[in-house]
């Protein structure tokens, strides 16, 4: 096939090595037109001029290349895992409900990407998160109500573009109503179509109306329209967001790596599949080899070779994954929010979290922190106050006055179990989605529900156990 098909073969990738070093071989692939590079964990250290240096790096292969990270606040962040990131995330500006607080937000996360040369950030999310046991959106959601997701989605879109940082507006046409994670199985959003559009769609409407550079795709099955294959490689799921909702900009697929995309049929075919369903920007996936990058580009020059992907396709995702640039590359004309203080954070979430029962007499409790993994869109990172001791879902808790942190305990019946045999005092931490108190219904101790994390949120709950005599 010719070059210049090869070349749009690599312009439409979205690729990640492993490390915080950028390959020879991945420094080839940049020289060749590869469109860009998201950081993901392995690739930063902690260190913003580390971070800096990296894309710098990056750049002076490709200049024009994308690179991009996932920067959410709150639970999701990539450049502050070991502190935990400085800004709340969406469920808490959700209960705020200050759309200006949420565009300053926006702005600062924004502010915070350009200053390390980061031009696109895989952010905010716009599902409606509707199922409270759902595994993988939870926190990182604005609420459960359509019209608040909405206007906070517009807000953090605002805010991010106008410090010049492209937004990706995750996940269509909605995650929230699922109760699997498509890292892992194709989860299925069982609802009628009427439903999707008045659930769903809302915030992505929003998000289309404010300017989002860009829009990731789910892997999941939404039966109504399509039976058959997840939104990322189905036309007519992806028919909602171009005709429907008229977007215009470009779809980026979600991670191909997922079971949800390519357990049964291999990343490069996958790829195929969803450049023929409408997706423009390739997101491979974590720390992969430079040769799936090869797999990749050989599958689409092939599918044009053979006519299953037609050129005029390629070419024009290749002219909308341009368009993110342009939009990453120039500052918006609205003026920008005043930055976010870290008092003025902190008084917020403290409005956010939500304190059930009176707090015990804390003097000399320890601080008790339940270990479970977190969902790999979170990933390992700092979470909740240093911990006095930490045991194992499951495991008898420590005798005594205690401050039990958990994530998600609602979901995790051996949590609840062990919350139940405690006889107290006990104030219960809850740093996931505040959900039932499943299991532990009749045990008298008080609970904290901060909805996610985040320093504002740790400063925020340190606070408030302070006055009831935690002593630390």
């Amino acid at each position: 096939m010719n070059a210049g098909v090869e070349a749009l073969a690599l312009e439409v990738q979205l690729a990640s090595f492993a490390g915080p070093v950028l390959p020879d071989e991945w420094a080839q692939l940049l020289e060749e037109g590869l469109g860009g590079i998201c950081l993901f964990g392995s690739n930063l250290t902690g260190s913003l001029p580390e971070v800096a240096e990296l894309v710098g790096e990056i750049r002076s292969r490709r200049a024009d290349a994308l690179v991009a990270t996932d920067e959410e606040g709150g639970d999701v962040t990539r450049l502050h895992t070991r502190t935990a990131s400085p800004v709340p995330g969406a469920a808490v500006l959700g209960a705020v409900d200050s759309a200006s607080l949420t565009r300053s937000v926006g702005h600062s996360v924004g502010a915070e990407l350009a200053s390390v040369g980061i031009d696109l950030d895989l952010g905010p999310v716009a599902d409606v998160n509707s199922n409270p046991d759902n595994p993988v959106i939870g926190t990182r959601s604005f609420g459960a109500e359509p019209t608040l997701v909405a206007s906070h989605v517009a807000a953090w879109v605002s805010g991010l573009q106008v410090a010049g940082v492209a937004a990706c507006v995750k996940h269509f046409p909605g995650h929230g109503d699922t109760g699997q994670d498509s890292h892992l199985t194709l989860p299925v959003l069982a609802a009628p179509l009427d439903l999707v559009r008045g659930r769903e769609l809302v915030p992505f409407a929003a998000a289309v109306a404010a300017g989002a550079a860009s829009v990731m795709t789910s892997h999941i099955l939404v039966p109504a329209v399509d039976p058959v294959l997840p939104a990322t490689l189905s036309a007519p799921v992806l028919a909602l967001l171009r005709d429907e909702l008229g977007y215009a900009g470009a779809i980026v697929s979600d991670a191909l790596d997922m079971a949800g995309a390519s357990a049964s049929r291999g990343i490069p075919e996958a790829a195929v599949l969803a450049l023929a369903a409408g997706c423009d920007l390739l997101c491979i996936g974590p720390d992969k080899p430079a040769s799936l990058v090869r797999e990749v580009q050989g599958a689409i020059v092939a599918a044009v070779a053979s006519g299953r992907l037609p050129q005029d396709r390629l070419v024009d995702a290749a002219s909308r994954v341009a368009g993110i640039r342009r939009v990453a590359g120039t500052s918006q004309p609205e003026p920008p929010p005043a930055p976010p203080r870290a008092a003025a954070l902190e008084a917020a979430v403290r409005q956010a979290c939500l304190v059930e029962g009176p707090l015990p007499d804390l003097a000399g409790a320890r601080v008790v922190s339940v270990a479970t993994e977190a969902n790999i869109a979170v990933g390992a990172g700092r979470w909740g106050l240093e911990p006095d001791v930490v045991v194992t879902a499951g495991a008898a808790l420590p005798a005594g006055p205690v401050v039990v942190q958990v994530r998600d305990a609602h979901r995790r019946p051996e949590v609840a179990a062990a919350l139940a045999a405690h006889p107290g005092p006990a104030v219960v931490v809850e740093w996931g989605w505040p959900g039932p108190r499943s299991g532990w219904e009749d045990a008298p101790h008080a609970r904290i529900c901060t909805r996610g994390n985040g320093q504002p949120s740790i400063a925020a709950v340190t606070s408030i156990l302070r006055e009831a005599g935690l002593d630390r």
